[in-house]
């Protein structure tokens, strides 16, 4: 694939990555892109961001397509600093020699220390601040912890573009680069995996962000993220969803996740499932040692309540319900609707230890919990039952349907 035209004098000049399947930690099975962009003013030539360390060669290879010598690139605009654009710069700035860098304060102190090189002819960004190209201006607009203190985002007033480092991005490698030469389906299922995986926690500051990007009064018509593709015909569609998600609202949909030794607590997931289902709610059942965690997470953040089941091991949980209950958390999850339950043979702590992670989640439980000693009987899958649909019922009423 070569560089790709997306508006006169402006280029993706990026990578697409076929091959990998774990972004630390995060599975890609639908691989991703490292995206950069070029613009090829009347002025002056700017570099938006780099790609990841092993695809340098591309990007030289693409700008090379465009503008032939590399060298003929006056600026590097640094929104981004993590390695995945990053780790690129310092061969990149030894191929371009730009006049300048601009970057966030803490993308200067990033790129120091990462690279070591204090002499880079780096020029500090803010809000506000603006660079004039020929016939275009850059806008800069600093959006810390949206996901590192470093970032920020360009805008392009004549052009209506938002170049948005990682925010509206999704790890998806594909043979096109526009959101509308996608599958759509594909494509808003990696959009949700990625903001529930990577996104989710700076929840807030999105929200500061599109307040200030609307507070701006910028009028945008595509978006050009650092991964996945360029928003021309969706863009309404993936600005609301962010909205949406990063205000936490979910569909009225519950989700039964658990894991199980001896089918006891599987039992009681399945009742637990049942109960939803005859409530009239839409229901999913995950066992997570079958469930991938990146995948579940995506799940989650559609999802107004969540039922947890786990057996006691070890006065604790199982290894595979503590794992993600644990990956959860760090994610910041809020305000959904919750329930604990799981058999136990001697001490029966786990429904406690659930309860305590709802509590951190800022979870509201519709129930103290169930536990069931050994094998449930008829009477306690029952009761399991009845537990899915008041959380059901709870979720109806909390989401006004």
């Amino acid at each position: 694939m070569g560089a790709v035209k997306i508006k006169d004098g402006f280029y993706w000049v990026g990578a697409v990555d076929w091959n990998v399947r774990d972004f630390h930690g995060y599975t890609t099975h639908r691989g991703s892109t490292y995206n950069a962009y070029l613009l090829v003013d009347s002025e002056k030539t700017v570099l938006f961001d780099t790609v990841k360390a092993g695809f340098f060669e591309t990007l030289m290879t693409h700008i090379r397509e465009v503008i032939g010598d590399p060298e003929k690139i006056d600026y590097l605009v640094i929104n981004h600093i993590e390695p995945d654009h990053g780790g690129s710069i310092a061969r990149v700035v030894e191929a371009v020699k730009p006049e300048k860098i601009f970057c966030t304060r803490n993308a200067r102190l990033g790129m120091i220390g990462y690279f070591h090189r204090e002499d880079w002819p780096f020029v500090e960004v803010k809000t506000g601040d603006e660079l004039k190209t020929g016939t275009r201006t850059i806008k800069f607009i600093e959006t810390p912890m949206v996901h590192w203190p470093d970032s920020m985002v360009s805008y392009i007033p004549e052009d209506k573009i938002l170049i948005s480092q990682d925010a509206f991005g999704e790890h998806y490698a594909t043979s096109t680069r526009f959101d509308d030469e996608a599958n759509f389906c594909e494509l808003f299922q990696e959009v949700a995996k990625y903001y529930a995986n990577i996104v989710l926690p700076f929840s807030p500051q999105v929200q500061k962000v599109l307040k200030a990007i609307k507070d701006l009064g910028l009028e945008i018509e595509m978006i050009c993220p650092d991964h996945g593709v360029i928003w021309r015909r969706h863009v309404k569609e993936i600005v609301e969803a962010y909205d949406r998600w990063s205000r936490y609202e979910a569909k009225p949909r519950v989700l039964v996740i658990y894991d199980t030794m001896w089918a006891s607590t599987e039992m009681m997931a399945w009742a637990v499932y049942e109960g939803a289902v005859k409530e009239g709610v839409e229901a999913e059942l995950f066992k997570l040692s079958v469930s991938d965690e990146t995948e579940l997470m995506a799940e989650v953040l559609e999802a107004k309540g969540i039922a947890f089941g786990s057996p006691t091991l070890n006065n604790g949980l199982l290894p595979t319900v503590a794992g993600f209950t644990t990956y959860m958390k760090g994610l910041r999850p809020r305000k959904k609707l919750g329930l604990a339950f799981g058999s136990y043979g001697w001490s029966g702590e786990a429904v406690k230890h659930l309860n305590k992670i709802f509590e951190e989640t800022k979870t509201e439980l519709v129930h103290e919990g169930f536990k069931v000693k050994y094998r449930p009987t008829k009477e306690d899958l029952a009761k399991c039952e009845e537990l899915g649909r008041l959380l059901a019922r709870k979720v109806k009423e909390a989401c006004g349907v």
